[in-house]
C-alpha cells in the first residue's frame, strides 16, 4: 500500500485539495496521510485545523510555524516561520515516511515542505504549477516548487507548456484543469436561507459583494496604502448606493497582513457600517462557495477571483499585480490598486 500525504497550510489550499483527498482516502491500493503547518494551527488565522477534522480526516502530524506572541508582522519574522516549517518538515516525515507528497501553489511553507521532501528523497506531486502572479514572490517560489517535483498536474495547457518550458519532461506534466471547478461540481452547497444563518443574519443579495485582499509582498506601495484606497473606493460605492453591504474574509499570513486584517477589522467597525459590513477570518470551503451563489460580485487580489468565480457567473475586480499574468475569465476585470486624485467616486 502506497502512503501518499498531503501538506496544507491555509484554508484556501484545503478546500481545494479536500475533494482530492476524499479519492486518496476511499482507494483501497493507497493510504492517506495529512500534514497540516502554519494558517491550520494559527489562532490568529481561526485554527482551520478543525475544518480539516470536520470534514472527516485524521490529521497525522502537525507542524507549527508562527509564533503567537510575535508582534512583528515583517520579512525577518515570514524567513524565522520558513526555518521553523522546515524542522517540522523532517521530523514529519521521518515519522511518517510517505512514498509520495502532494501540494499545491505557492506559499512559502509549502516551499519548506518541498525541500525536505528533496532530501528525504520523496517524490513531489505538484498542482498548479507554471502559473503567472507577477505581484508577490509567490511566482519564484512556485516556480522552484516546480523544479523540485516530480509530477505535475497544471490547470491549463498554456501552464503545461511553461512547466515543460521549465525543463520538465513532457511525459511528467499533465493538464488536468483546475481542481477547483471539480469541488464545486461536488459539494452539495447550501440554501440562502442556511447561508444567512451560518453569517450570523448578514444578508446576500446581488448587491452584497465579497472583499478579499493580500499584501502585494513585491509592490512599491506599502500594504497601509493599498488597504487605504481599497476601503475608500468601498467607502464610495456604499455612498453612491445604500444598498451595498461588504462581506470581507481576512488575509493570508504573507508580510504586511496583520497590517490590512487590522484596518479593516477597524474599518467594519465604524458606526456607520456596522449594520452593512462584517468580517470572517475564514469561511470554510462550503460556506465560501455557498455565499457565491447569492452575491453580486467578488473584489480583491485572491486567485480564487480567477480561478473559482467565474463558475458562478458572477464578475472578479481583480485589483493590482498580485494575480497579474494568470489567465483569467471575461468576467475579471482587472484594475490598479490606487486611487488617482482624478479618480471619480463612480470610476471607483
Amino acid at each position: 500500500m502506497k502512503k501518499i500525504c498531503i501538506v496544507t497550510g491555509t484554508r484556501a489550499e484545503w478546500g481545494l485539495l479536500s475533494g482530492l483527498a476524499r479519492m486518496i482516502a476511499a482507494d483501497p491500493e493507497l493510504q492517506l496521510q495529512i500534514v497540516a503547518t502554519h494558517m491550520h494551527l494559527s489562532a490568529r488565522y481561526g485554527e482551520t485545523y478543525k475544518e480539516i477534522e470536520a470534514d472527516g480526516f485524521a490529521i497525522d502530524r502537525r507542524v507549527p510555524t508562527i509564533d503567537e506572541t510575535a508582534n512583528e508582522d515583517t520579512p525577518q519574522e515570514t524567513v524565522t516561520e520558513m526555518s521553523r516549517a522546515l524542522s517540522g518538515f523532517a521530523r514529519a516525515y521521518d515519522a511518517l515516511k510517505p512514498d509520495l507528497l502532494v501540494v499545491l501553489g505557492d506559499r512559502y511553507e509549502i516551499l519548506a515542505a518541498v525541500e525536505a521532501a528533496l532530501i528525504f528523497r520523496i517524490p513531489v506531486a505538484h498542482l498548479h504549477g507554471g502559473e503567472i502572479t507577477e505581484g508577490a514572490y509567490d511566482d519564484a517560489i512556485r516556480h522552484a516548487i516546480t523544479k523540485m517535483s516530480h509530477l505535475h498536474f497544471t490547470s491549463t495547457e498554456a501552464y503545461r507548456q511553461r512547466v515543460i518550458q521549465l525543463g520538465e519532461s513532457p511525459d511528467r506534466v499533465f493538464h488536468v484543469g483546475a481542481i477547483g471547478v471539480d469541488n464545486i461540481r461536488q459539494i452539495p452547497l447550501w440554501s440562502q436561507a442556511q447561508t444567512e444563518e451560518s453569517l450570523g443574519g448578514f444578508r446576500l443579495d446581488r448587491h452584497t459583494l465579497l472583499v478579499t485582499y493580500h499584501p502585494v509582498t513585491l509592490d512599491s506601495e506599502s500594504p497601509e496604502a493599498q488597504i487605504e484606497a481599497l476601503l475608500s473606493a468601498l467607502d464610495q460605492a456604499m455612498q453612491l448606493d445604500t444598498r451595498v453591504r461588504i462581506l470581507f474574509t481576512m488575509p493570508n499570513s504573507d508580510t504586511g497582513s496583520r497590517i490590512i486584517a487590522d484596518r479593516i477589522e477597524q474599518w467594519c467597525a465604524a458606526p456607520g457600517r456596522k449594520s452593512r459590513c462584517v468580517w470572517f477570518t475564514s469561511l470554510g470551503l462550503k460556506r465560501y462557495l455557498s455565499v457565491l451563489q447569492y452575491i453580486g460580485g467578488v473584489v480583491g487580489n485572491s486567485s480564487s477571483g480567477i480561478l473559482e468565480v467565474p463558475s458562478f457567473h458572477i464578475p472578479t475586480l481583480d485589483i493590482g499585480d498580485r494575480q497579474r499574468g494568470r489567465i483569467a475569465a471575461a468576467s475579471v476585470v482587472q484594475c490598479g490598486c490606487l486611487l488617482s486624485p482624478s479618480t471619480s467616486p463612480r470610476d471607483a
